[in-house]
């Protein structure tokens, strides 16, 4: 008797051992790991910080991924209005989130360039193939214009007061207000000669939907009525109506009564569910 209870109490000291062990065990650290990166916090998950191409970019690891590792990405603008824009509910439902940074270029030809060896670097990480663009403003002639030449790599569009015509908006030639400086800016980025080739340009949203249609990527906008900066009749009203004529999915959001701020929603399940069903193997994604 004497030899079992000595037996029991090694047990039992063994047992309290490990559960202390266990109870003072660091977290689990980053399923990712990047070149020269660096860790910090993004609306409380763990954001990689590195530099892709010359261009500062980042990578957000959800507390538990989805299968398959859907992603989302925003094209410019990813501080603003960051809760009504759907990025930290898609990290909470198992998304990552990204951003690369290539300045105030208006999705010019070189963006394009950055665009495409960002997602390189994404996907050689193990993220899905498709993913979801996240067009902020003139976010939007990122998004559309990077979709327009990868529609296999996009699942959906999330456009917010989305720019889809930049004869609109810098240009200001319909009833916006326009803005002369980004408009000077915009001709010298995507290398015109003058403005009126960049008027001529027909690589805008609005005109080059139809690959998009063929890739099936379905669109989803969230528009404020009242926008004289980005007018949703010279915007997201041509790119709803021409993107019903060629077969494809396409939903917009109204908010009577609201300009161009705020961006979003103030809460953007509608955003975020719509992006679950449309992303990745989507039983998968409900079951969540």
């Amino acid at each position: 008797m004497k030899t079992l209870i000595a037996i029991l109490s090694a047990a039992t000291i063994s047992i309290v051992i490990c559960k202390a062990e266990e109870s003072t065990a660091p977290p689990p650290g980053p399923v990712m790991e990047f070149p020269g990166e660096t860790l910090d916090q993004w609306h409380g998950f763990t954001r990689h910080q590195f530099v892709v191409d010359g261009c500062q970019a980042w990578v957000v690891e959800p507390k538990q991924a989805l299968p398959g590792k859907p992603w989302s990405w925003c094209m410019e603008f990813p501080n603003a209005f960051t809760d009504r824009c759907a990025a930290p509910q898609l990290l909470a439902a198992g998304f990552h989130h990204v951003h690369i940074a290539v300045g105030n270029t208006f999705g010019c030809p070189g963006a394009l360039r950055h665009f495409d060896a960002f997602y390189d670097v994404l996907t050689k990480a193990g993220l899905a193939k498709r993913g979801t663009l996240i067009g902020i403003s003139r976010g939007g002639l990122y998004a559309y214009r990077w979709a327009a030449e990868h529609p296999e790599r996009v699942s959906v569009i999330y456009g917010d007061a989305p720019v889809c015509d930049f004869k609109s908006w810098p240009a200001g030639k319909g009833t916006g207000k326009g803005s002369k400086g980004d408009w000077a800016a915009l001709i010298k980025d995507y290398g015109f000669k003058d403005e009126a080739e960049a008027l001529a340009f027909p690589g805008n949203p609005v005109d080059r939907l139809e690959p998009l249609a063929r890739g099936k990527v379905a669109l989803i906008h969230v528009v404020g009525d009242s926008d004289d900066t980005v007018p949703v009749a010279e915007n997201t009203a041509i790119i709803e109506e021409r993107y019903k004529k060629l077969g494809g999915e396409v939903r917009v959001i109204h908010k009577p009564g609201i300009g161009h701020h705020p961006h979003g929603l103030k809460d953007p399940t509608p955003v975020v569910r719509f992006i679950l069903d449309h992303s990745g193997p989507p039983g998968e994604l409900r079951q969540r």
